[in-house]
């Protein structure tokens, strides 16, 4: 995850919580009039970042946008499709970005992405 001072400093941040291991804010994004929410963390073992709209889920491109503000340009992030048994839905409209801090992620061969 990208230091906390380089997402602070970006002027479509607009904090609005901070605590130990993470935080909260209002996301502007390009595509969408009304500020994405985003909950942010690194603790755990994961970083991992919530994204959400109050009507609506994020678009591919809107979470891109997130990955690029919140993580390296050479850090691989996954959103998960856990076993059905594990799911939890919090919120209808919430997507979610993750990313070990102790192992890298496995990937396919570069061909097949």
């Amino acid at each position: 995850m990208r230091p906390l001072t380089k997402i602070k400093a970006d002027p479509r941040v607009r904090i609005v919580a901070l605590g130990s291991d993470g935080g909260a804010c209002k996301v502007r994004l390009e595509s969408h009039n009304k500020p994405a929410g985003v909950i942010f963390s690194w603790g755990g073992g994961w970083d991992h970042v919530s994204v959400s709209f109050n009507n609506r889920c994020p678009t591919w491109e809107e979470m891109c946008q997130i990955k690029d503000l919140f993580f390296e340009p050479d850090e691989c992030v996954m959103q998960l499709h856990p076993p059905k048994k594990d799911y939890i839905n919090n919120h209808p409209y919430c997507l979610h970005l993750w990313h070990p801090t102790t192992q890298p992620i496995p990937m396919p061969p570069k061909f097949m992405v």
